[in-house]
């Protein structure tokens, strides 16, 4: 039986009587697909911890369990969280995510990204902890030879914010080797859409993903969409992309732990829909729900940018039993679901 209690900032945190606290910290679980996981974590019975700095993540996102407020490159911040919570595993959703900033920055990603989670698996060993779900990235990829990708992909990527996704699957190989470190490494694809309940959406400031910048400019608040190129060799000339749902996501995550809890190998999976949409179709989605056009400006291709992502996610489906449940009509219908809700917030209008 499932119990509730109030926290001090109103949000309900679920309990299951009679069972022991399973605690996980969470890094980056004030993020978009951070929360997610810990509300994911709390309905299977884990009383997620979410340690964040808040630089980018909403407080008001935390909901299923106390926050922590600090920074993954603090190791004093860390074990002082690993001592008075013990959690029993790790998700690591904290990094930077900006392509372009990770072009004109490329310091600052890998002092975050890469020296951060170094800082967190050492933490994590001295407290005796060594099962961690990371969240990686098919940016790790660059671009294809072939799709759908599978896991076997030669790995070659073409922005430091992917460079640091890979350096960091490389350090869980050579800690799982030199000290038992346990993980699962999940490249996802295009994370989209919001919480079915409305509970959770997507939340980035300055906001670069194309579903929300749709949606922003079918309600009024950015005058244009910007469609980067319009001559690829894709069926209508422009990218096309694997959308995954956000909860779709955040349950591969819940897995993920759990094989790593009942003593399953340490191993690396896409996650993904294995069906692409091209912008002009993304935009096209919204248009019905909306009701109403979107307005587009076509402009040239950003460099790097390959025509076609998708994801080959059998590995995933055969060792974990997952697969994308929510389609692309519930990824554009929730995403609007929420920015519409929350439009009274007064988003910056695109000049």
């Amino acid at each position: 039986m499932r119990e509730g209690r109030c926290t001090a900032n109103g949000a309900r945190v679920h309990r299951y009587a009679g069972a022991m606290k399973r605690r996980v910290l969470v890094t980056g679980g004030a993020g978009f697909v951070g929360s997610h996981a810990c509300k994911a974590l709390a309905l299977a019975g884990f009383e997620p911890v979410a340690f964040d700095s808040l630089e980018r993540g909403n407080e008001r996102a935390v909901r299923w369990g106390p926050l922590v407020r600090g920074n993954v490159c603090d190791r004093h911040a860390l074990l002082d969280a690993f001592d008075r919570h013990d959690p029993l595993a790790v998700l690591h959703f904290a990094a930077y995510a900006y392509v372009g900033e990770s072009v004109d920055d490329p310091a600052r990603y890998y002092r975050n990204n890469v020296i951060g989670t170094l800082t967190l698996l050492e933490a994590m060993r001295e407290h005796g902890c060594h099962d961690v779900v990371f969240s990686s990235s098919c940016a790790t990829y660059g671009i294809p030879s072939r799709s759908p990708i599978s896991e076997a992909e030669t790995q070659v990527p073409i922005n430091p914010y992917g460079r640091t996704k890979l350096i960091v699957e490389q350090i869980l190989g050579d800690m799982s080797r030199a000290y038992g470190t346990r993980y699962v490494a999940l490249r996802y694809f295009n994370a989209a859409g919001a919480d079915p309940d409305g509970e959770l959406g997507e939340e980035h400031e300055p906001e670069t993903h194309l579903l929300p910048l749709i949606i922003l400019t079918a309600l009024g608040q950015r005058a244009q969409v910007a469609v980067y190129g319009d001559d690829y060799p894709t069926p209508d000339g422009t990218a096309v992309r694997d959308y995954v749902h956000v909860s779709d996501l955040a349950r591969a995550h819940v897995l993920a732990l759990q094989h790593l809890l009942a003593g399953g190998q340490s191993l690396t999976l896409n996650l993904g829909a294995g069906r692409g949409h091209s912008v002009r179709e993304m935009i096209a989605a919204v248009e019905r729900v909306a009701g109403s056009d979107v307005a587009t400006t076509i402009a040239p291709r950003r460099q790097g940018d390959p025509p076609s992502l998708i994801a080959d996610a059998a590995r995933a489906r055969d060792v974990l039993g997952w697969a994308p449940e929510l389609g692309i009509d519930v990824i554009v219908q929730t995403a609007w679901d929420w920015f519409a809700s929350h439009r009274p917030r007064a988003f910056p209008k695109d000049a």
